[in-house]
């Protein structure tokens, strides 16, 4: 009697052991895919994140160029104004002129 309580208890734990066995090996390899995909995921974000830098260094670069050509419509249209007073200034100077200092 006893002998085929311990040979069913000695089945029991094998089975047990072997089914132990199969679920370590599958979290093993969900723990391996579940590792890949993770590695996968910040391949992911380094790249977004680098992404996301270039679009900021190009809107750096973008606003620079703007201010500098902002700059540069002012001064051309300050040296524009200038001009146009030049001209003003110099025919009504030798409008009146011509005739100034000769006998």
């Amino acid at each position: 009697g006893n002998q085929a309580v311990v040979s069913t208890q000695s089945t029991g734990a094998y089975i047990n052991q072997k089914k132990l066995q199969n679920h370590t090996r599958q979290l093993q390899h969900h723990s391996a895919n579940l590792q890949k995909q993770s590695e996968q995921w910040l391949k992911l974000l380094d790249s977004f994140n680098e992404a996301l830098k270039e679009i900021g260094d190009v809107s750096n670069w973008a606003k620079s160029l703007e201010s500098e050509m902002t700059k540069i419509s002012h001064t051309l249209a300050y040296a524009y104004k200038g001009e146009k007073r030049s001209a003003l200034t110099a025919s009504e100077t030798n409008g009146r002129d011509t005739t100034s200092g000769l006998a």
